[in-house]
């Protein structure tokens, strides 16, 4: 069963993408785990579809990712430094609770 995050379907997938653009953007978010948690997958699926480098990766990238700049990014500087690697390309490190709703907190990084 799917984590809802408190938000219908459309919105949870507009905030999944918009985050997952932000993350590969910068390298590291920081972030609820459980947010963490289910943008992990999807970032590991954008890497392993610029790892193929086809022109049918790279629009199946672009449908999911929000900005032209990120998947220009991860195909030509992300996804090469991760060509020996089979999957495991993100980590989550639990960082304690947010002072404001006590919520657990976690930076989702590149490896």
């Amino acid at each position: 069963m799917p984590r809802k995050l408190g938000k219908t379907s459309d919105q949870r997938r507009a905030m999944l993408r918009q985050q997952v653009t932000d993350f590969l953007d910068n390298g590291k978010m920081e972030t609820t785990i459980t947010r963490a948690k289910e943008i992990k997958p999807l970032a590991e699926k954008m890497i392993t579809l610029g790892k193929k480098n086809d022109l049918a990766a790279y629009r199946q990238a672009l449908s999911f990712i929000t900005r032209e700049d990120v998947c220009k990014k991860l195909f030509k500087e992300i996804a090469p430094t991760y060509a020996e690697r089979n999957g495991g390309y993100t980590r989550i490190v639990r960082t304690g609770t947010r002072r404001g709703d006590a919520a657990e907190t976690a930076v989702i990084e590149l490896v």
